[in-house]
């Protein structure tokens, strides 16, 4: 287990009263291009494996998505949120430090969404670091990114798709960019993020969740 952790990041399952599977996103969420060696990364191609194995295995009760990410590749994280949302098992996400760019997604994948006070969220529009064509087609394929996006973010929480748009383009607040810095408590109540709260808060949240869940279960029988 410590090795799983100093070399991946990863917690297997916790030791608690229930099996919750710890999922950490930090750094910059690499996709289909490295991120340079400097960079702490959380890669696509190790935690879509990952999911699949939290969802098929029995023992796993429920899953803890922990962020503290500054975004990266935007179908890599899309990609990742969807696959979260689609977990069928009690899921809560808990944005500590920092959630942003593509890590809004990400944390409102889960079923339940958590962030502690001093956190924060830059909601942006989308953004390309290479070089891209000036053409008409090229524009045309970023709108469509950032309407998936507008999509999953107002799908999966309390906020509207017009104030979601406004907050990306609000060009009152960024220096050099245009959008939107929320912290927790802004956050919360933008309907962005459910609710204020600690990894306390989020296990016991799961734990309801499963408890719950098991009670049904025995009633079915």
């Amino acid at each position: 287990m410590p090795d799983l952790i100093k070399e991946a990041g990863l917690l297997e399952t916790t030791q608690g009263r229930h099996s919750i599977h710890c999922l950490t996103v930090v750094g910059t969420i690499e996709g289909h291009t490295l991120a340079p060696d400097n960079q702490k990364t959380t890669k696509y191609e190790h935690v879509i494996p990952l999911l699949v194995d939290i969802q098929e295995d029995p023992a796993v009760e429920g899953l803890l998505v922990i962020l503290n990410t500054v975004g990266g590749d935007v179908e890599a994280g899309l990609a990742l949120a969807e696959l979260i949302a689609g977990v069928g098992k009690p899921s809560a996400s808990l944005v500590l430090g920092g959630g942003h760019s593509i890590g809004i997604p990400l944390a409102v994948s889960a079923r339940r969404s958590f962030i502690v006070p001093t956190a924060t969220m830059t909601v942006h529009p989308v953004r390309h670091s290479g070089m891209v064509l000036g053409v008409p087609q090229t524009l045309r394929y970023f709108e469509q990114m950032q309407e998936r996006i507008v999509g999953f973010v107002t799908g999966h929480s309390a906020i509207s798709a017009k104030r979601f748009t406004q907050l990306m383009h609000n060009t009152g607040e960024l220096v050099m960019d245009m959008g939107t810095v929320l912290n927790g408590q802004q956050a919360v109540e933008e309907g962005l993020i459910d609710a204020l709260g600690g990894l306390d808060d989020a296990l016991r949240y799961l734990y309801r969740e499963i408890e719950s869940g098991a009670g049904r279960a025995e009633q079915s029988k």
